[in-house]
């Protein structure tokens, strides 16, 4: 990939607006629907709705930090592109699959980067059951709620709710509970990728309970069945010094 064709995509922001006006006015650029190669100016959020929106597509994904958090991006600047772009290393993730049954009995499905998660939608704590692959391995649970999290989501929702840090390529899954109620001492389970997982919502009329696959939320849900879309890549590049593996290992040791 010694001369990429490349696009630009900046969020609402300012600073990404400047920065791809920038960027723009140095390197050639083609559009989106061409590219080899989509840099993403913004932050975790930009990076996000980019994997989305171009998950059916075998492009590349180089992202430069010019939002708020950052986690999946690189450093930006407007110094030799192409050569980082070639140099980069290249990360492929997967997304969970997050197929829901409402409680109308509609079906719904979205895909998550980061996490799916459950939560209440009133005052009233969620009461839900936890099946993993056919087997009933928790018959009730009262908590705020309860998230499924890859390893490149571990660091995000999944960490605040004090869930574990994964390593991309340990093939586990996090199921991290929120503020759970009873039992109280249960702090989650790390679960084979594979996993078929269905967590079924409990008593809906007087505990309702949503489910989102990242920002896509269903509210007043049945069930939700998730599972890891191995068919589906998601290829993003990273400079050598700076890769997402080497973020995953630092946050474990941040003070």
């Amino acid at each position: 990939m010694a001369n990429p064709k490349i696009a630009f995509l900046a969020s609402s922001g300012k600073q990404a607006i400047t920065a791809k006006n920038a960027l723009e006015k140095i390197y050639a650029s083609t559009s989106v629907d061409d590219a080899d190669v989509i840099i993403v100016l913004g932050g975790d959020g930009m990076m996000l709705d980019t994997l989305r929106q171009y998950i059916n597509r075998p492009v590349k994904v180089f992202g430069m930090n010019r939002g708020t958090i950052g986690f999946l991006m690189n450093e930006f600047s407007k110094d030799d592109l192409l050569n980082r772009i070639n140099s980069a290393t290249l990360v492929t993730l997967h997304p969970l699959r997050m197929k829901v049954e409402k409680n109308n009995g509609d079906i719904e499905e979205a895909l998550a980067i980061n996490e799916v998660s459950l939560l209440r939608q009133t005052s009233q704590t969620a009461k839900i059951k936890i099946t993993i692959d056919d087997t009933v391995r928790m018959k009730e649970l009262l908590c705020d709620g309860i998230l499924v999290s890859t390893p490149a989501g571990s660091t995000a929702y999944n960490l605040s709710a004090h869930g574990p840090i994964i390593p991309l390529g340990a093939g586990i899954l996090a199921m991290t509970p929120i503020s759970a109620f009873r039992p109280r001492r249960w702090r989650g389970a790390l679960l084979e990728h594979g996993a078929t997982i269905k967590i079924e919502a409990l008593d809906t009329k007087k505990r309702p309970v949503s489910a989102s696959a990242d920002a896509t939320e269903v509210r007043d849900i049945k069930s939700v069945i998730i599972n890891e879309d191995r068919t589906i890549d998601l290829n993003i590049l990273y400079d050598p010094d700076h890769n997402l593996d080497e973020r995953v290992l630092k946050e474990q040791f941040a003070p």
